[in-house]
């Protein structure tokens, strides 16, 4: 286990190398919320053991990822995934809804807007990872199965003609975002 976070802290580390300095450009990392206690979907569904430790784990990797701001549904599965990080990181997790047709679309534009050419975390469900990839512009198709709960995805947005992350037009641009997939 502990080479894992070794190896995933070596991959961003690696990652935020390979960025050319001049691009002011971020990186949007999604989870889906750690293991629950119960298969119910409930919004007071807490963590279970493996949760809490995933959660750990997950701060433990992006540790030195300098995340600016955690974004989170209003879960007590998610806001416990993301407390270990925000807590180290003295952050406040900002909520979103999750629900609509245009939820996604709307995260997307909110991070551009206010956090373009930060880092930031974005911890939601098996339901809402793909949909916030297609949004932040990338191509690739995600699906989380419904016990999946060890992904960690990278979105690098596309850089606009003045190199730097386009805070006016998330999704699919000319280039596309990148995507890397990581397993914690």
């Amino acid at each position: 286990m502990k080479s894992r976070v070794i190896g995933g802290l070596l991959a961003i580390a690696l990652l935020i190398a390979l960025l050319p300095a001049r691009f002011a450009v971020a990186a949007v990392f999604i989870v889906r919320h750690a293991e629950k206690q119960s298969e119910a979907n409930e919004k007071e569904v807490p963590l279970s053991e493996a949760g809490r430790a995933r959660a750990r784990r997950l701060a433990e990797v992006l540790r030195d990822a300098k995340i600016a701001a955690i974004y989170s549904t209003d879960t007590v599965r998610t806001r416990a995934t993301a407390e270990p990080l925000a807590r180290a990181g003295r952050l406040t997790p900002q909520l979103y809804d999750a629900n609509g047709p245009d939820a996604a679309s709307l995260l997307a534009a909110r991070i551009a807007k206010e956090h373009g050419g930060e880092n930031v975390l974005v911890v939601g469900h098996s339901n809402t990872v793909g949909p916030l990839v297609a949004a932040l512009g990338c191509a690739d198709e995600v699906r989380v199965g419904p016990r999946e709960y060890d992904g960690l995805w990278i979105v690098i947005p596309a850089s606009s003609a003045g190199g730097a992350a386009s805070a006016s037009a998330p999704g699919p641009s000319a280039g596309g975002s990148t995507l890397l997939r990581l397993r914690l």
